[in-house]
Parts: C-alpha cells; structure tokens; sequence
C-alpha cells in the first residue's frame, strides 16, 4: 500500500499547486503519481470488502489525476500530450463527461476539429442509450464552438473509432521479463493430463506455435483445430498447451463446451462461470449478465499470460463471448465442425494420422519390440482403426494387458468383428471396431456397466451415481470404474469422477440400445434419478429446514448406503455436481420421469438462489414447469412459476415475474390451495416495491395482513415487504411497528434467519428517523448474527444503512467505508437494484466529504443502472443529485434534472417530493431578482 500512499500525497500535492497556479510543479507531480499505476491495483490478491472498497476510491483518485493533468496540459498549450491518456480513460468509462469535455478540447486546441466532434457524437450516444439524458450545458456549448469553427488537421483515417483505438493501445501487464509471469497472480493449471505417448502431427505444431510468435505481441492468438472425432484434437491443444505454458505461465484453463449434442451445448454464460471459477473468482462475484460476465472475464486476463481451451465448440456463436481481447493469451479451440466466422481467422483441420505416425503411437503403447516383430500386422491394426489416435489407443491397450497375445491376433480380432455403432457401420467403421475389441474381453458384468453409462445424462461420473445406475455397491461400481480406467473406455478425471470420451459414450448408448431390453433402461434411470433427487433432497433440506417437505411428498428410495457414501449433507457437494443436476432435470422430463423432473428443480432452488445461479434456476424450472404440466398437478405447477419468478425478480426482469407470478396463483386457485395463492399473491408486493408502485405494495401487504389465510407463517412473508415500503413512502413509526412484529415472530419460532433480518429492517428505520447512535447499535449486532450464522443474505443492504447513520453522526469515513463496501458486495450477488441504493447512498456521502466531482460520477453510475433495471425511486434520487452538483454552477441543468427526478417522485408519492419542490421554487425566487 506504500505506492497508494505516495500517489494519494503527490496526486493532493498536484491538485494544490494548480490551485496555486502552479502548473509546472502541478503537471510533475501529478505525471510522478499516475507514473506508480502500473496495473489493476492488488490485482490477483484475495480481498475483502474493506480493501475492495478501497481499491474503487483509489481508482477513481486516479481518474481524477489524468483529468487534472490534461487539464494542466491545456493551460500550458500542450494538449497533445494530454490525448492518449484521456482516449484511454474514455474507452473503460464511456459515461465520463468530464473526460470527454477534456478531450474535445485538445483536439480542437490541436486544430482537429473533426475527431472532436467525433468524441461528441460519442459521448452523446452512450449518454442516450444507457441513461436517456442528453450531454451536459458544457459539452453542448463546446461542440457548437467547435462545429463554427474551421478544422486544421485533415489526416487519413482519423474518424475511426476512438474507443477502439484506445483499447487496442491499452497497456497489458508484461510481467517479470525473465519468466513471463505476471505481478501478483498465483498460477493455476486445469489442463487434462497430458498423454505421454503423444507422436506426430509435428507441422501442425510447429504451424501453430509459430503463428503464436508472429501475433502474440499484438493480438491474442486464437487458433481453431476441427477434424472428425477420435482425431486427437484435445490431444493436440493440450500437448500445445503445455507447449506454451513457459511462455504463458499464470492460467491453464480448460472447459468442455459439450458441442457434440446441440441440446446440452454449454451456453456461452455457463462456459464463463467455468472458466471464472478456474481463475479463482468466487461464485458471488460472478455477474448476472452475460455482458458483465465477459467483461470481467477479459479483466482477469487482461493481467494473466494465459493458455486456454475450448473444447469441443458447437459454434462461432458460442466461443465469441469467450474470446480475450489483451494480447495476454493464446486461445486453442476444437470443434467436430469447421467455425467460419472473420474473428477467428482460418482453422487447422486436423487430418487422421499418417501410417508411419500410427505405426509409432502403437509402439509407444505395446511396446517396440513387439512392433518390430510384426512390422505388417502393426501397419494391418493401424489401418484397421483408420489411423485415429483414439481408435489406436484404444486397441492397443487391450493388447498392452496381455503378453501372449500377438498383433496379428488382435488384427485378426478387429478384422473378424462386426461394428455394432450401427450409424458408423461399414467397412470403414474402424472406431467401432477398436470399442469392440477393448468392449469383447470384458466380464459380463462390466460389460452391462459399460453399456448402462450411456444412460448417463450428465458429463461426469461418481461411484454412487454409477451404483445407483446399475444396482452394483458403491465398492462394486469403484471396481468396475477402475476396470474401465483401465482399458482407456472411462477418463479419470480426479480419483473421484469420472468421464465417457463422446465417441465412448456413443458407441455404450448403441450397445444398451441394441442389449439391453428398454424395460431395464428405465429402470436403471428410474434408480438413477431416485438417488439424485434423495441426495439433492438431503442437502436442501439443511437450508430449508421443514418448508421442502410442506411442499410435496417424498418419492420413495430404498438405497440408504448411496446417501452414506456421499457424506454427510453439505452445499459443497452440490456445488461440484450442480451443473450434472441441473442437466438431469431435463434429462428426467425427456426419459419419461416428470415426478422427479419438478421435484428435482426444487430441490435445488435454495442453493442456487443463495449462490446466484439464476440462470441455473431458470434452465431447471422451466424444464421442472413442463414436467409438471405432464402430470398435470396444479400444485407442481404453481411452485414452478412462482420459483421461476424468484429468478427473475432478482435479475430485474419484471415482466417475466409478474407474469409466472400471476400463473402461479392461477394453478393455486384451481388447486385448491390457498396458501399457495396467498403466498404468491404476498410475493407481488415485493416486485411492486422494487418496481416503484409503492402504494400498490402498502395496498396490497395490509390486505394480505388482514387474510387470516397465511396464519403464522405469513409474518415473515409480508411483515418485512408492507415494512420497506412504507418506510420508502416516509410512514417510519409504521414501519417501525412492522418489523418490531417480524423481530417478535423470529424469536418465538427461533428463527435466526429472520431475526437478523428483523433487526436489519428494525436498523434501517431508526436510521431514517434520525436514531443514528441506536441504528448503529442494532444494525452492528445484524452484521455479528450473520458472521455466526453464516447468513449473508442483505448484508450489502444493512451497510447501506450504516453508512447513513454514519453520515448522519459526521463520521463520513466510516460512511465511505460502508457505502463502497456495500456497493461491491451487491455487484457481487448481482442484486442490481441494491447496488444502483448503494452508488447514491456513496455520492451522498462524497458530496459530504466536498468530493462533488467523484459524487457526481457516482449518480451518474446510478443513474445508467436504474435506468437499465427499471428501477424508479433510485433514477429519482440519482437525478436529484445530479441536480445538486450543477445547482452551483448551471441552474438550467440543476432545473432539468430536478423537474425528471419530481416526476418521478409525485408518480411514486415519495417523501423526496418535497426537498425537489422546496428546491425548484429557490431556483425560481432566485431567478426573480
């Protein structure tokens, strides 16, 4: 942190020796401070929230700099100097008004008129997409000086895009120069294990690894490898990988895009929570967007010299999103298809082996003495597996186990062998003949729990899953897992999971179809599905203690010892499995097996609601709907949409909540239950809250209040919503009332949870009635229940409240602390709506430390996101501020933005309604005199 220190004192030393007038000691101090930026600040070390916080006050102190030293440059006629770094600001914050007013002034002092006003049109676009307000009185102003004026500098090219310039100029963290790595990462590795036999294809590498020389300075290297599959394609991009490694030495990131079946593609946003969990990002940082998620995904390996793999691509549009923008990294993609599209260049299709690198890749594996004892037959077992490397390992691992064997047998064998992949039959079905000759030797009973692991829906495989597939003991089903590992027909991935190669797994499905009675695979998947849903069950209901089971019966399961060979029940587990789980709900809708479809999704709702899977709880309840629709329970189907509207209330999508909201209540009341309905119905005042029809909410919470239907369990269902809402509407001694009621049913049900969430709300009310000692007390003892219990639910909302009743006591830096805490936690959880609470709650309190300028940054921040998640109250108070910040120095832009936010205050029937009024008729009488 010395480096921080020392910017933050010389950046202070600049600005005072500007206001003195200064500007050569000025512009050397400010150039020695920004001098010590040479990357994203403690990047790659674990943070907590304080010096997260930190780390954003220190960046926009940096933002403030380069304004200040291009402003020093203009003063002393050399803005020239002054563009780059105002271009580079620009590109990462295109709302930057303040940037771009400087930028526009260079290059019209530099006699470049026409790229001026190109910045304009910029700033102006970017303005009206993402904020619907128009520039500022001062940008106006500048363009029409700048369009009356006549333009000196014609160069070619000059209207290409600054933003795109800028970013492809943008500095990349070079590293150690001795060893390539880059400063303050810690260097991970999820590469496949590399084969130890790998032989040929040594133009392919030597293409490759010199096309990476020849671009890697200037672009990342992306390089496509397609060819049929079995061709050795992951083979060849790990071994190239590994390559690469001492050149790209901090991330070797690998993920299976799954694009051989087009149903179980892995979309672009699960691949990025992938490769994001392998960098070391936690699940809660992940962004809800697919547009954020990329973006920090290239921010990550924008300070990384990575290698990655993706595997198995279904298409362009699935690996564009992917795709790095830092020449930091090398990107090797494989596909079954050719990928077509300008942004990847020409792929390398990867043809089968030659004879004579067949030929080696079957000595490395028998043995060499035994290849060149039988120089003819060896060629004769190549061409037998038409020179496919997997084909040819395949082979000769069986023939590798036993010594007595000759090569002419197994040619013999593969030559005697009919293919039994019915769709790759014919005499050129040579991957099918080395499956069978691995497949013949086996016992029977390991053939059946080959051929029952096609049944498998999901992409990796455990010892129980597999026990329960089969009816085998987990010891049984770790035997015969073995067995195959063994034989090179199942992948051990780490001692614990297992995998089929997608050939493999083709080549099992065709074996159980054509074996195997239909009778038995449904009952193997029955079996199947019975665990995972038991298993899911056991852990959810540690989260949900008694609400799963007031929902819907337990389908039996009669197998205990799989439960016990998991472990005892905990989150984790479903972590590693989730995205197996998720893909089994589908899989149980498509088998035949709705019951357990809607039930599963269920199940796995908590945890992917406390972990931010939205996307996950949306796949699995969407499929979990149609399940339920099969079976046509009204019931099901209500927990369906309301669980659906869960998911999307939290990503802002309203629409789409209000309308599987209102079919939830629809299947409640032709079920018959009321409950169901009501609680539904309950759950609409949280979407009329956070969509700002805050009278609706308080209408409709006391009428929820008076049914005597929800009985004691609807306290902690409508108590806090009708609370927030009044609260909002300014009625605090009634919402006061409300949450000391909630506080009242936490503790006599010993409901933590929702105690730490009364006494939340209990703090956030007393703060707004001016008890900031008391809010402090309460909203702390909040804070320490949630470190005891593990709860982290709303605690970006409670530091929100502290900081206020921090501000209000005069201790601002504590107020700081807590509002860009809070801030980065809700980005966090992707809990928008709290974040764009938090950005106006922090420019308040910037605006208290006489930091207008970063205050105001701060509203417009809020401003973009609130307009962008329909989020009214926060697009009024952002206005609002913005209305202060202009007050001083432009009362017509003060006028416009005050006369926004009072619309939308009167609409809401805020309380803030009132302050805007008082300070529209000030500007009014102060215009008179």
């Amino acid at each position: 942190m010395i480096d921080v220190f020392c910017f933050e004192s010389e950046s202070s030393s600049g600005r005072q020796a500007l206001v003195a007038g200064d500007l050569e000691q000025a512009g050397q101090l400010l150039s020695r401070a920004l001098a010590r930026w040479s990357g994203p600040m403690l990047a790659g070390v674990p943070l907590g929230p304080v010096l997260k916080a930190r780390t954003v006050a220190v960046e926009e102190e940096r933002l403030l700099s380069v304004e200040l030293l291009a402003d020093v440059h203009l003063r002393s006629g050399r803005g020239d100097l002054a563009i780059p770094s105002l271009r580079e600001v620009v590109a990462r914050h295109p709302l930057r008004e303040p940037t771009y007013l400087l930028l526009m002034r260079a290059l019209h002092e530099r006699g470049d008129n026409a790229e001026a006003l190109v910045a304009y049109d910029e700033i102006r676009k970017h303005l009206i997409t993402e904020l619907g307000v128009s520039p500022g009185a001062n940008l106006e102003e500048l363009r029409r000086r700048i369009a009356a004026a006549p333009n000196r500098v014609d160069v070619p090219g000059r209207r290409e895009s600054t933003v795109r310039r800028a970013t492809t100029t943008a500095p990349v963290p070079t590293g150690d120069p001795t060893t390539g790595r880059s400063p303050a990462v810690d260097p991970v590795d999820h590469l496949p294990r590399s084969v130890v036999d790998f032989v040929g294809r040594e133009a392919v590498v030597s293409r490759l690894l010199a096309e990476t020389r020849r671009v890697e300075d200037r672009v990342p290297a992306v390089h496509v490898i397609d060819g049929m599959a079995g061709s050795g394609k992951t083979t060849l991009a790990v071994h190239l990988a590994r390559r690469l490694s001492d050149r790209y030495p901090d991330a070797r990131l690998y993920v299976d895009l799954r694009g051989h079946g087009a149903k179980d593609a892995m979309e672009p946003a699960s691949a990025l929570v992938v490769l994001l969990r392998q960098l070391g990002v936690p699940p809660e940082r992940v962004p809800v967007d697919l547009e954020d998620r990329a973006e920090l995904w290239r921010r990550e390996l924008a300070r990384r010299r990575s290698v990655i793999i993706l595997d198995n691509a279904a298409s362009s549009d699935q690996i564009l999103p992917l795709l790095p923008i830092e020449p930091t990294a090398v990107v090797l993609v494989t596909s079954r298809r050719r990928l077509a599209h300008p942004d990847l260049g020409a792929s390398q299709s990867l043809p089968v082996m030659s004879s004579d690198e067949g030929v080696e890749l079957l000595a490395l594996s028998v043995g060499r003495e035994r290849v060149d004892a039988e120089p003819e037959a060896a060629v004769e077992v190549v061409r037998r597996c038409g020179r496919l490397p997997l084909a040819i390992r395949l082979a000769s691992a069986r023939l590798a186990h036993r010594r007595g064997w000759r090569l002419a047998d197994l040619a013999a064998q593969m030559a005697g062998t009919p293919s039994v992949l019915l769709r790759l039959g014919g005499e050129n079905s040579t991957v099918a003949s080395a499956f069978a000759a691995s497949y013949g030797p086996l016992p029977e009973s390991i053939k059946r729990v080959f051929r029952f692991l096609g049944l498998y829906p999901g992409s990796r495989l455990s010892p129980p899953v597999v026990a329960a597939l089969t009816g085998l003991t987990v010891a049984e089903a770790q035997v015969a897992l073995d067995d195959l590992t063994d034989r090179h027909l199942v992948e051990d991935l780490d001692s614990t999971h297992y995998r089929l190669h997608d050939l493999v797994r083709q080549y099992a499905v065709e074996l159980c179809s054509h074996i195997d009675p239909a009778v038995d695979r449904q009952a193997a998947l029955r079996q199947l599905f019975d665990f995972v849903l038991a298993a899911t069950l056991r852990v959810a209901e540690t989260l949900e203690p008694g609400v799963i089971g007031s929902q819907f019966t337990r389908l039996p399961f009669g197998r205990p010892e799989l439960l016990e060979s998991v472990g005892e029940p905990g989150v984790e587990w479903l972590e590693t499995e989730r995205t197996d789980l998720v893909t089994m709900v589908s899989a149980a809708q498509d088998s035949g097996f709705p019951e357990h479809a809607w039930r599963l999704a269920r199940s796995l709702w908590r945890f992917c609601y406390i972990r931010g899977y939205f996307e996950d709880i949306i796949r699995a309840h969407r499929y979990g709907l149609a399940a339920a629709e099969a079976t046509g329970d009204a019931d099901a189907m209500g927990l369906m949409n309301n669980y659906l509207a869960s998911a999307y209330v939290r990503t802002g999508d309203k629409q789409n909540t209000l309308d599987y909201l209102s079919r939830a209540v629809e299947h409640f009341h032709r079920s018959g239950n009321v409950l169901g309905a009501a609680r539904c119905r309950a759950n609409l005042a949280a979407v009329y809250l956070w969509s700002g029809h805050l009278n609706e909410a308080v209408t409709l919470g006391f009428e929820c209040l008076r049914d005597t239907v929800y009985g004691n369990a609807g306290a902690p269902i409508l108590l806090p919503n009708l609370g927030l809402a009044l609260m909002a509407l300014g009625r605090h001694e009634e919402a006061l009332r409300l949450h000391r009621l909630h506080l009242a049913w936490a503790r006599t049900n010993s409901d933590e949870f929702h105690m730490l969430n009364a006494l939340s709300h209990i703090g956030s009310a007393r703060t707004r009635m001016g008890d900031h000692s008391q809010a402090i007390r309460i909203l702390m003892g909040s804070l320490a229940m949630r470190d005891r219990t593990g709860h982290r639910y709303a605690e970006a909302e409670v530091r929100i409240d502290l900081g206020i009743a921090y501000r209000g006591l005069g201790r601002l830096v504590e107020a700081q602390q807590q509002h860009e805490s809070a801030r980065i936690l809700a980005a966090e959880v992707g809990e928008r709506h709290i974040e764009a609470v938090a950005l106006n709650e922090l420019a308040e309190t910037l605006r208290a430390r006489g930091r207008d300028h970063e205050a105001a940054e701060m509203h417009r921040e809020a401003l973009r996101l609130a307009t962008r998640i329909a989020h009214p109250h926060e697009q009024g108070r952002a206005l609002a501020g913005l209305a202060e910040h202009f007050a001083p120095v432009d009362p017509a832009e003060a006028r416009r933005h005050w006369e926004r936010a009072l619309a939308i205050f009167r609409r809401m029937g805020v309380p803030e309604r009132l302050d805007v009024e008082r300070k529209l008729a000030e500007l009014d009488a102060e215009a008179g005199r």
